[in-house]
C-alpha cells in the first residue's frame, strides 16, 4: 500500500510492537501529527507538558517493562529539549527510540526556523542515529533503530525525519517484528577459566548490575550463590534484580551502600561481576578497590572490561548464556567460616541502624517513611525516583520482591527524572506507582503534574521536603566546612496547594503517624497525589565514602566516625 512518510513512522511503530507513545508537537511534526490520529485507534499517544518529559516516560515505560520506550519532538527546541532524557537513558543502557521532525532537505544548512543538526548534537549520547531523507530509507531505518536500541548493551537511537520526507509517498509492506541481534557465545575456553577461578575462592561475592537485572537473573543468581556460599551485593542498578527477602543478598554497595554490602566485597577474595560497569560510584578510589581480590566479569560490551577496574578474566558474550554455564559446571562447596563472617557484618550493619534510631529520637526519619511505603505497597509496586539523598535513601530501604520494580536515573543522576518516568512506568504496567521525589528534583519537571492529571495517571508522590539541595548541602556540611552556598532554596511554596492547582490531590505529613495516614489514603485514590513530607534539613545519606576515599574511609553515623 502507498502512504505518506508520516504515515509509514506510525504504521512501523505499530509494526514494532508500539502501544505507547509520549511527545509534544509543532511545525516539523504536524503530519506525524495527522497520522497519529488516523491511526489512534492502534497506537496511544500522551501529550506530555515538555519534551524532557516525553523522553523520561519513554524511558520509564522501557525500564518497567523491557520495551522499547518512543517519544516524539519537532525540530528545535522540541528536539534539543530531548537530549537530557536521551542522555539518562543511554548512561543507564535503556532502550528507546526518539523521532523528531525537521525542516525540509531544501532548507537544510540554511539556519531555517527552527533548524538544528539534532543527529550531530545526540551522536555522542545514542548508540545510533539516523537522517532520513529518502523516503524509500523510512520504514527500513525504524526497524534498524528498534533492533539496535534492544540488541547487546540497550540503548537509545534517534530519527530524524525532514518534513518533505514525511509528506513525500511510497510503499508500504509491513514485517514481522525485528529480533534481537543475537550475542556470541563465549569461548568453551573462558568458561572452564570463569569455573576454575570460582573453585578456587573461599570468599565470593556476586556482584550483580543493570545487565543481570534487565535479563531477569535473579534465580540463577540466587541458585549459584547457594551452591557455592556466596553472599550477593549489587550496584544502584541492579536493585531489584534479586528480591530483599533473599538471606543471601546484600543489598547495594558503593559510595552510599549497605555497610554489610560493601564490607564483604571488600573481604572478598573474588567478585563475580554481572552486567555491571564498576562505575566510580561504586567502587570509590579505584586503585584501593578490591585489592588483593580477583575479579571476574561478565558483560556484553567489550568496552566495559578493564575500563574502570583491571579484572583478572573478562567474558565478552551473552551474559545469560555464560553466567548459567558456569553456574552448571561448578561443583558444590559450603564455606561456612565465609558465611560466618557476612552474617558478623549484618549483625553490625544492624547494630549501626539501631545506634541511628534511637539518636533520631520522635523525628520523622527516612527509614520510618519507607517502614510504612514497604508495609502497605503491593509486590508489583514500582518504586521511582528523582535524584538526590531521597534517592539514595530509597535505594537503601525499598523492598523489592520482583525484578523491574525500581525505576531511577543512575548514571547521569537526572534532577526532574521522576515525575515522567512514573508516568511512564504506570502506563506501560498499569501496576502501582510511587514516586520518590524531594523539593529541589520536584521544582525541575513538576508542570507533568498536569499530564497525570490530564490522563488521569495514579501515582503516589512522596515529596520528601527538607527546603534545602540535600545531597549537595551533606557534601558541604561534611567536607565544606558547612559553608551552605546556595543550598538552602527559601522557597515559599506550599506543595500542598500546588497539587491542588494542577487538579491533584495534596495532603502534608508533618509526623510519621501522619505520613502514614495520608500515605493509605494515597493508595485509594484513583489519580495522582502529592505528599508533602517534612524531613529534617540535616538528615544524612548513610553509609557515605568521602570523595576520593575508599571502602577503608567510610563513614557510618554523623559524626564521621570510621567503622570500616
Amino acid at each position: 500500500m502507498k502512504l505518506t512518510g508520516a504515515e509509514i513512522i506510525i504504521r512501523t511503530l505499530i509494526e514494532q510492537g508500539t502501544t505507547d507513545v509520549f511527545g509534544y508537537p509543532g511545525g516539523q511534526v504536524i503530519n506525524i501529527y495527522d497520522a497519529l490520529y488516523k491511526y489512534k485507534d492502534e497506537i496511544n499517544h500522551i501529550l506530555t507538558a515538555h519534551e524532557q518529559g516525553a523522553a523520561h516516560a519513554a524511558d520509564g515505560y522501557s525500564r518497567a517493562t523491557g520495551k522499547v520506550g518512543v517519544c516524539i519532538a519537532t525540530s528545535g527546541p522540541g528536539a534539543t529539549n530531548l537530549v537530557t532524557g536521551i542522555a539518562t537513558a543511554m548512561l543507564d543502557s535503556i532502550p528507546m527510540v526518539a523521532v523528531t521532525g525537521n525542516v525540509p532537505c531544501s532548507l537544510i544548512g540554511k539556519d531555517s526556523f527552527q533548524e538544528i543538526d539534532i543527529t550531530g548534537i545526540t551522536l555522542p549520547i545514542t548508540k545510533h542515529n539516523y537522517f532520513v531523507n529518502r523516503i524509500e530509507d523510512l520504514a527500513p531505518s525504524i526497524r534498524e533503530a528498534f533492533q539496535i536500541a534492544k540488541s547487546g548493551r540497550p540503548g537509545p537511537v534517534l530519527i530524524d525525519v525532514p518534513k518533505d520526507v514525511q509528506v513525500a509517498t511510497y510503499e508500504y509492506e509491513p514485517q514481522p517484528i525485528v529480533p534481537k541481534i543475537p550475542l556470541p557465545k563465549a569461548d568453551e575456553e573462558l568458561i572452564e577459566e570463569a569455573v576454575k577461578l570460582i573453585s578456587e575462592s573461599k570468599r565470593p561475592y556476586i556482584y550483580i548490575g543493570g545487565g543481570a537485572a534487565g535479563l531477569g537473573m535473579g534465580k540463577d543468581i540466587i541458585d549459584l550463590a547457594n551452591k557455592i556460599d556466596a553472599c550477593i551485593g549489587c550496584s544502584f542498578m541492579g536493585l531489584s534484580a534479586v528480591p530483599d527477602g533473599c538471606d543471601r543478598f546484600l543489598g547495594m554497595q558503593g559510595m552510599h551502600g549497605h555497610f554489610a554490602s560493601s564490607m564483604a566485597q571488600k573481604h572478598a577474595d573474588l567478585i563475580i561481576g554481572v552486567g555491571v560497569r564498576f562505575s566510580d560510584r561504586a567502587t570509590g578510589n579505584v586503585a584501593k578497590f578490591a585489592k588483593g581480590t580477583k575479579i571476574l566479569q561478565l558483560d556484553p560490551d567489550f568496552a566495559e572490561i578493564n575500563k574502570n577496574v583491571n579484572v583478572d578474566l573478562g567474558i565478552v558474550a551473552d551474559v545469560y548464556d555464560s553466567f548459567t554455564r558456569i553456574a552448571k559446571k561448578v561443583e558444590e562447596s559450603k564455606k561456612p567460616e565465609w558465611v560466618a563472617r557476612v552474617e558478623s557484618l549484618k549483625e553490625k550493619e544492624e547494630a549501626i541502624a539501631a545506634k541511628a534510631a534511637k539518636m533520631a529520637g520522635d523525628r520523622m526519619t527516612p527509614k520510618q517513611v519507607f517502614d510504612v511505603i514497604n508495609k502497605y505497597k503491593l509486590p508489583r509496586t514500582i518504586i521511582t525516583t528523582d535524584v538526590g539523598q531521597h534517592q539514595m535513601w530509597a535505594a537503601q530501604y525499598s523492598k523489592f520482591d520482583t525484578t523491574r520494580r525500581f525505576v531511577s536515573s543512575g548514571g547521569l543522576g537526572t534532577m526532574g527524572f521522576g515525575l515522567g518516568a512514573a508516568m511512564g512506568a504506570r502506563v506501560a504496567t498499569n501496576d502501582p506507582t510511587i514516586l520518590i521525589t524531594g523539593d529541589g528534583s520536584f521544582g525541575m519537571n513538576l508542570n507533568e503534574l498536569a499530564t497525570a492529571v490530564t490522563y488521569n495517571i495514579p501515582l503516589v508522590i512522596v515529596l520528601a521536603n527538607n527546603g534545602v539541595l540535600g545531597m549537595v548541602r551533606q557534601w558541604q556540611n561534611l567536607f565544606f566546612g558547612k559553608r551552605f552556598s546556595n543550598t538552602v532554596l527559601e522557597r515559599k511554596t506550599d506543595f500542598v496547594k500546588l497539587a491542588e492547582a494542577f487538579g491533584a490531590v495534596g495532603m502534608r505529613a508533618n509526623t510519621i503517624g501522619e505520613f502514614e495516614e495520608a500515605f493509605k489514603k494515597a493508595l485509594t485514590i484513583n489519580g495522582p497525589v502529592v505528599i508533602d513530607t517534612l524531613i529534617d534539613k540535616d538528615e544524612f545519606v548513610l553509609p557515605m565514602l568521602p570523595p576520593g576515599g575508599s571502602i577503608d574511609d567510610i563513614i557510618v553515623e554523623k559524626g564521621g566516625d570510621n567503622n570500616g
